[in-house]
């Protein structure tokens, strides 16, 4: 951990156990804390790692990211069975990949032959929650946020039971490093019954911690190539 990030944590007013709990548990974060500076660092922080994560996942060969999405594929094909019958009867949102993403589509395509609804998350309106779409094989995309091809307006809002989010890093406690929109926390934050989010990362992309803030909402799995790497609780 660097200094200066270190140091903001002495900066906070909590004298005693911000400052004096790092020397006990040097990865010592108050998830409760809400003061400006620290948010501020922790903020600065994600981007600083953010970017070495996603420069690192870019800097594979195509080849190295087709296996780990073909791992990552039979892995989720055996949790969604094994937890959710296959996904029978229930609304699977996914994503489009970009960015050196983990490529779902087929899979994607898979569920949809054996009548699985699938929806993409679209940004309808800035921070707010996400919406979701129903996506067909056939159906012809349109242009969303990012450029990131998403299903036309016309197409049938849907309420996901299940909901994959890309990661850019997670932790063993479950958290998730996003683009830093905060879309998918408010998404599950807002829905209810919340969906249950699946997170779909490299392996490569672990972190210690994320220092979590008072809005991160922990994911209910995250998966990588090599399989399971974090479960919460049954809710």
């Amino acid at each position: 951990m660097s200094e200066d990030f270190e140091s903001f944590r002495c900066k906070s007013g909590f004298s005693s156990p911000p400052c004096y709990a790092a020397e006990i548990a040097p990865d010592y974060f108050d998830p409760l804390a809400v003061d400006p500076e620290q948010a501020h660092d922790v903020a600065r922080w994600r981007k600083a790692e953010r970017h070495r994560l996603r420069s690192e996942r870019q800097a594979l060969s195509v080849a190295d990211r087709q296996s780990v999405g073909d791992a990552l594929t039979r892995h989720l094909r055996r949790f969604l069975q094994d937890r959710f019958d296959g996904v029978r009867g229930l609304t699977f949102s996914a994503y489009w990949p970009i960015k050196g993403e983990p490529d779902l589509r087929p899979l994607m395509a898979d569920l949809h032959k054996t009548g699985v609804r699938i929806a993409l998350p679209v940004v309808e309106t800035k921070a707010a929650p996400l919406v979701f779409r129903l996506w067909t094989p056939e159906m012809r995309m349109v242009r969303g946020d990012w450029n990131i091809p998403v299903p036309p307006p016309e197409a049938p809002a849907l309420t996901p039971d299940i909901a994959l989010a890309p990661l850019v890093g997670w932790t063993l406690d479950g958290y998730r490093l996003g683009y830093g929109g905060g879309y998918f926390d408010r998404t599950l934050a807002a829905l209810t019954p919340r969906p249950f989010a699946i997170g779909i990362g490299f392996e490569t992309a672990q972190l210690a911690t994320l220092y979590p803030q008072p809005h991160d909402i922990a994911l209910d799995v995250i998966l990588t190539e090599t399989g399971i790497k974090a479960e919460s609780m049954p809710r």
